[in-house]
């Protein structure tokens, strides 16, 4: 058999067997995490600033990571435990370019869903669910790709 034909039934088969994957993402920058959920989650490690926490601004802005991430919330471990329903703010830097021109930064209002003990001593996994999404750019955007 050619070559070519072995190498498309296989990747049919894979795509078949795995629906959930993401499509033209490459996947030696990204991991998918292999859970059944309505919004598939990217494994990223993206810096995550915890703004406040049940409407109390944060004197110090705690700096994280993340461990995933959706279109609809975020997993994070966060050294401080906080209970369902608490209310938070985070920022989450998607694109950080040298210079700090061509950032992208979301800054959210999220609820926390689930918290449970992580496998580090006094780090608690934080899953969040987006309530308001807002992308902000530091960088110039031209005036034809703005509505008038």
């Amino acid at each position: 058999m050619p070559r070519a034909f072995l190498r498309y039934a296989w990747r049919r088969y894979w795509f078949l067997r795995n629906p959930r994957r993401f499509v033209r993402v490459p996947t030696h920058a990204v991991g998918v995490h292999p859970e059944q959920r309505e919004y598939p989650r990217a494994t990223l490690n993206l810096p995550l600033r915890l703004r406040g926490a049940g409407g109390v601004p944060e004197e110090f802005p705690v700096t994280l990571v993340t461990r995933d991430i959706s279109s609809t919330g975020v997993y994070f471990l966060c050294p401080r435990q906080l209970a369902a329903g608490t209310s938070i703010e985070l920022e989450i830097v998607l694109v950080s370019k040298p210079l700090g021109l061509g950032n992208v930064v979301v800054a959210t209002m999220a609820h926390v869903r689930r918290a449970e003990a992580a496998a580090m001593p006094g780090w608690y996994g934080i899953a969040a669910v987006f309530d308001d999404v807002q992308f902000d750019r530091d960088d110039h955007i031209p005036s034809r790709f703005l509505k008038p």
